[in-house]
C-alpha cells in the first residue's frame, strides 16, 4: 500500500488542519470529512474539494477510509474511536485519549483484537526542538536531570469548554515531561483555582515526582494576556529551554560541571554562568511530521510513535491532578500493566 484513503471525524479549528495536511502528505489522499455542523463541514469539503458528511457512520461505510482522525470532543472519541476500527481503520484520536481511563483501556483493548493501529495525537512531541531535545537528554548532554519545568501561560479561550487547563492543556506538559526523560510519573500534586471558568480550574500550579527522582513543575493558566509556550530542563551541566512559540532551543551551560562530574568536589563549587548555545533546529510544522509519522507507520505496520498506552499514562496523570486540586493532597500513581494508575497515598 503506497497511498493511504485518510478521512477526519471533526472538523472543527483543528480538524481542518488535519484535513489540509493529509491532503498534502504524499502517503495519504483525503477523501472525506465528518461533522454535525453544516458550517464546519460544508467549508472543509469545499476547501479540500471532498464530500463532507453529517454522519461521520455514512462516511466510514461509504468512503470506506484508511486512516482516520478523530477530532471531536472527548467524550466522543471512544464511541466514534471503537465505530471506526470496527470499520478497518486505523485510527488517529486526539489527545486527551478518553474521558476516562476505562475508556481508554477499551479502546487499545479493541485495537489489539482487529489488529489495527491506535495512535494518539500528542502533538508537542512532534515539535522539531522538543525532538532534538530528547535526543541529546537521551545521549547524555546533560547529565543526571533534576527538574522539568513546564509554563503553558495565555488567555481564556474564546470556545466553549467541557473541561479545564489540566485535560485540555496539561496533557501535552505531562506527556512531554515523561517523554523527554523517558521516566513515568509516580506522585503527583496541584493547587487550582477556577477565576474565569464557571464549572473548571483554569488556574494550575503543580508537581510531579517521576520514577528516578527527577522533579516536575506544571505553572499552567488561561489567565495570561501574554501567550507564553515553554519548557526547561535542568541537569548536572545546565539547562535546556525550548519556546514552543519559536521552535528554538537554548543551552545554558554549568561552567563548574563541564570539566569534572556531579560529584561532592563540584557540589561544594555549586554552579556558575558559562556559555549559552542556541542551536540550529529546522523549523516544521508538528501537525504534518506528526500525521506523516502515523501514516508510515500504518504503512510499514511499525508501531506508531505514540501509543495507547502513552496516551493512559498522560490521561490518569491528568486525572490524578484534578483530583489532587479537588482533594488538597498529593496523589500516588502507580503502573498497571505498563500503564499508570491512580491510588491514595
Amino acid at each position: 500500500m503506497s497511498t493511504l484513503k485518510a478521512a477526519v471525524i471533526g472538523v472543527g479549528s483543528m480538524g481542518r488542519n488535519h484535513a489540509r495536511v493529509y491532503r498534502e502528505l504524499e502517503e495519504t489522499q483525503l477523501v472525506a470529512v465528518a461533522d454535525s455542523s453544516d458550517a464546519a463541514r460544508t467549508r472543509t469539503a469545499r476547501d479540500n474539494m471532498v464530500k463532507g458528511y453529517a454522519d461521520y457512520r455514512q462516511m466510514l461505510e461509504e468512503a470506506q477510509p484508511d486512516v482516520v482522525s478523530i477530532v471531536v470532543p472527548t467524550e466522543e472519541h471512544h464511541q466514534v474511536a471503537l465505530e471506526a476500527m470496527e470499520a478497518g481503520c486505523d485510527v488517529l484520536v486526539e489527545k486527551p485519549i478518553a474521558a476516562t481511563v476505562a475508556q481508554a483501556l477499551e479502546m487499545i483493548a479493541c485495537a489489539h483484537r482487529l489488529g489495527r493501529k491506535l495512535m494518539v495525537g500528542h502533538i508537542v512531541r512532534f515539535d522539531a526542538a522538543v525532538q532534538q531535545l530528547q535526543q541529546r537528554l537521551a545521549s547524555g548532554e546533560l547529565g543526571r536531570v533534576f527538574e522539568v519545568r513546564s509554563r503553558r501561560l495565555g488567555p481564556f479561550p474564546a470556545r466553549i469548554r467541557d473541561v479545564g487547563v489540566i485535560i485540555d492543556l496539561a496533557t501535552h506538559d505531562l506527556d512531554i515531561t515523561s517523554y523527554v526523560t523517558g521516566q513515568p510519573i509516580v506522585r503527583v500534586y496541584a493547587e487550582t483555582e477556577r477565576r474565569i471558568h464557571s464549572c473548571h480550574e483554569d488556574i494550575l500550579a503543580g508537581t510531579v515526582r517521576l520514577q528516578d527522582g527527577t522533579i516536575g513543575l506544571l505553572d499552567i493558566n488561561w489567565l495570561t494576556p501574554a501567550k507564553i509556550r515553554e519548557l526547561t530542563v535542568t541537569g548536572e551541566k545546565g539547562m535546556f529551554l525550548v519556546d514552543y512559540m519559536t521552535q528554538d532551543l537554548y543551552y545554558y551551560e554549568n561552567q563548574d560541571a563541564v570539566p569534572i562530574a556531579w560529584d561532592s568536589l563540584s557540589m561544594l563549587k555549586g554552579v556558575s554562568e558559562g556559555r549559552m548555545i542556541r542551536y540550529p533546529v529546522a523549523k516544521t510544522e508538528p501537525l504534518k511530521v506528526e500525521l506523516q509519522a502515523f501514516a508510515c507507520s500504518v504503512i510499514h505496520d511499525t508501531p506508531t510513535p505514540v501509543t495507547g498506552e502513552d496516551g493512559v499514562a498522560a490521561l490518569s496523570a491528568a486525572l490524578a491532578l484534578v483530583q489532587s486540586g479537588a482533594e488538597h493532597r498529593s496523589i500516588d500513581i502507580q503502573p498497571m500493566n505498563g500503564m499508570a494508575t491512580c491510588s491514595r497515598n
